[in-house]
């Protein structure tokens, strides 16, 4: 069921996918909102609780709908909550655009556009850049924001629904990593700041989240990528990256790719010059080729064969469930 349950979700999410700006993102805001203006006193244990709040409620609550559907309908219940959750937490159409747009940009020799939609996309100050700054920034985004918006979400969907508790999985990454993200935002807004103590907590805990996804995408890439390349890349460099999951993950593409790659989507971009931070990322760049427009092919290749692979595996473990 957990199979059907991803390929209509991802064939939904391709034929009408959600605005960025949909009913359950918001919803999901005002619930984070809520929580940290309530439960934020600044201290550590106020931080731990309002995490929990935050991102574990939702989760028993999808896993409580699921069972509930479960004991009152059957399996086609299950499925239809489960095909549901997935359409509201994947979210491969909900950037592509920018993605396009950017490199249709750069491919047509326009990098004043392609600067500004940049700005526009990470709501940040990105004037002039170099052409070969914007493509690796173009490259390292693209490949985070699926793993996030995508593979991500399917690793832990797929472990909690083993243990009977449907799309729950799905809830919990989101949640997981939207928290961090929001309360980071909030941190800096004149009105309604939440605490450090409270931003520490949710950064840790997303990373103990996302370090099996990340490890699991970064796995996949070298499969379905130069694989001894990835694996020495990812050996040798990932431990560079301010954040570990997300230098796993950039390692194993430059080494799957054979492209040179540095910690430019790593760096903190709110209020700050995006051109400081390539720059930087320059001299920190992972061995191989500079990235140029050609490796956009090869990445969308890249990321297509890993969502091939992930439902090959599917399919094999459905055949072995069912035939065991």
């Amino acid at each position: 069921m957990a199979l059907f349950a991803i390929v209509v979700a991802l064939l939904l999410e391709q034929v009408r996918p959600l605005a960025s700006s949909n009913l359950v993102t918001a919803s999901l805001q005002g619930w984070v909102r809520a929580v940290g203006s309530n439960v934020d006193a600044g201290g550590a244990q106020h931080g731990w609780l309002a995490w929990a709040l935050a991102t574990l409620l939702p989760t028993l609550a999808v896993a409580g709908v699921y069972w509930l559907l479960g004991w009152l309908g059957g399996w086609p219940f299950e499925l239809a909550w489960s095909v549901f959750i997935l359409y509201v937490t994947l979210g491969l159409r909900q950037f592509s655009h920018h993605f396009t747009g950017i490199r249709d940009a750069l491919e047509a020799g326009d990098e004043a556009r392609a600067s500004a939609l940049l700005a526009r996309w990470r709501q940040v100050t990105a004037m002039n850049l170099p052409r070969s700054q914007l493509v690796r920034y173009l490259i390292e985004y693209a490949v985070l924001t699926v793993h996030r918006q995508v593979f991500g979400v399917l690793v832990w969907f797929c472990l909690l629904a083993v243990l009977g508790l449907g799309p729950a999985g799905a809830v919990f990454y989101r949640c997981a990593e939207f928290t961090p993200r929001y309360w980071h935002r909030q941190s800096r807004a004149a009105d309604q700041p939440v605490s450090p103590a409270l931003a520490q907590a949710a950064d840790q805990a997303w990373r103990v989240a996302d370090w099996l996804p990340a490890r699991c995408t970064a796995l996949g890439f070298a499969v379905v990528g130069s694989f001894e390349d990835a694996i020495d890349v990812w050996r040798n460099h990932a431990q560079r990256f301010p954040n570990p999951n997300d230098g796993v993950i950039l390692a194993a593409t430059a080494g799957a790719l054979g492209v040179r790659l540095g910690d430019a989507a790593l760096k903190p971009l709110g209020g700050q010059q995006l051109a400081g931070n390539l720059a930087l990322a320059d001299e920190e760049g992972l061995p191989g080729k500079p990235p140029g427009t050609t490796h956009f092919t090869q990445v969308a290749g890249l990321l297509w064969r890993m969502a091939a692979l992930w439902l090959l595996l599917l399919v094999l473990l459905t055949l072995a469930h069912v035939m065991g």
